[in-house]
């Protein structure tokens, strides 16, 4: 069975085209900067990849793009577009509503949209690119795989903010924390390579990327998050706060700032953007302070601190802990990051081996020393993996 898998951001489409059950990717691409001029699509097939300027107003456009080009010249992957059985969609909020992946029908729909205003800048493009595939591949099944769902374990003690209650209930706050896909993958493989069952252990999981978050799973169950009602919260990001005094926010209101204003400082001009003045990319920023520029320094530094800060945290929650587990872009492949965020905690058990942490970028490996009670796991992420299995879960014969 032929599965695409589909990730619309605001301006984006990422695709990823499996041979279900075997899992195999046969092609995969993005089209980006979808309603602004200099769009673009890159698409591999075989091995190879071609990149090309294109014209892509809406997503609608962009999606019948990827159809083309999956179809036709030199990245052909199908005879015929309805050889796709059915799409999986990423959508980023489910709210309390989904505790797993589900098929699409009107109900869904009605209740991805009920819930946009928890995710005004991720639901509404995810939404955007189901119809899109409704109408481009009518008689294919479409499955939405929530980013939430992961976390819909977490116990009210963890959930719960400290707001009047009567304001909690109105308007549905609380703790919902994202990168659900990848916390889930994450854990089930560490247990895997641990021998053992994902019921069994607990783990810390860190998706470091331009987004990043941290989850406390206890015996295959997440039971903490940094982020919360929105993917604001927590761990310093690359464009976004993470954890910020909210006084901070009426301060700049009384000065001026109206909500639009900070919502977009918030979101888009700070974490690692924000402190550097420079660069979102810790690999620009490593060579900036490489070379003597402070910020650049005082950027990585704050985005190590709020990890390790979290580490404890978690280690406090979960009281014994198996495993820390590294993935995303930025923990996949930046050992140095990984050796300053594990620094100064053998009272905690975890030692980092510096060598193996060299050896083991952008693959799966352990890079612990020896002498480690906690063993620290580099384990790449497949969130596209898991929503095509999910999709074939819900819609196989």
């Amino acid at each position: 069975m032929k599965i695409l898998v589909v990730n619309c951001g605001s301006s984006s489409i990422k695709y990823q085209l499996f041979e279900m059950p075997q899992r195999a990717v046969l092609g995969k691409g993005l089209v980006e900067r979808i309603g602004e001029a200099g769009a673009a699509l890159s698409h591999t097939a075989r091995g190879e990849t071609e990149r090309r300027a294109v014209e892509a107003a809406t997503h609608e456009q962009g999606l019948e793009l990827v159809l083309r080009t999956m179809t036709e010249g030199t990245g052909k992957l199908l005879d015929r577009i309805d050889e796709i059985q059915a799409v999986g969609h990423r959508v980023v909020h489910g709210a309390d509503e989904f505790t797993g992946s589900v098929r699409i029908t009107a109900e869904v729909l009605a209740a991805i949209e009920r819930e946009a205003h928890l995710a005004p800048l991720h639901n509404p493009p995810n939404l955007a690119g189901i119809r899109a595939s409704q109408r481009a591949l009518p008689r294919a099944a479409q499955v939405a795989c929530f980013d939430t769902a992961f976390h819909t374990t977490l116990p009210p003690v963890a959930y719960t903010y400290a707001l009047p209650h009567m304001l909690c209930e109105q308007f549905r706050i609380r703790r919902y924390g994202f990168h659900g896909t990848s916390h889930r993958y994450v854990s089930g493989r560490a247990a895997q390579l641990l021998g053992t069952v994902p019921e069994a252990v607990n783990l810390i999981t860190c998706h470091l990327g331009n987004g990043c978050s941290m989850a406390a799973i206890q015996r295959g169950r997440s039971i903490d998050t940094t982020m919360g009602l929105t993917p604001l919260e927590g761990l310093v990001m690359g464009t976004r706060t993470g954890d910020l005094d909210p006084a901070i926010l009426f301060y700049l209101g009384d000065n001026g700032y109206d909500i639009a204003t900070l919502n977009r400082i918030c979101n888009t001009k700070s974490g690692l953007i924000g402190i550097s003045g420079l660069s979102n990319d810790l690999r620009t920023l490593g060579e900036r302070a490489a070379a003597g520029d402070a910020r650049s320094q005082l950027a990585i530094d704050v985005f190590c601190y709020r990890v390790k800060k979290y580490i404890g945290a978690y280690v406090a929650v979960l009281g014994t802990v198996d495993a820390i587990v590294w993935t995303g872009g930025i923990a996949e492949h930046g050992w140095q990051i990984r050796a300053q965020c594990c620094a100064g905690l053998p009272q905690l058990g975890i030692a980092l081996d510096p060598q193996r942490n060299t050896e083991v970028v952008g693959r799966e490996g352990e890079i612990q020393a020896v002498d480690s009670r906690v063993k620290l796991l580099v384990i790449p992420t497949d969130e596209e993996g898991v929503i095509a299995a999910d999709t074939y879960e819900l819609v196989k014969p």
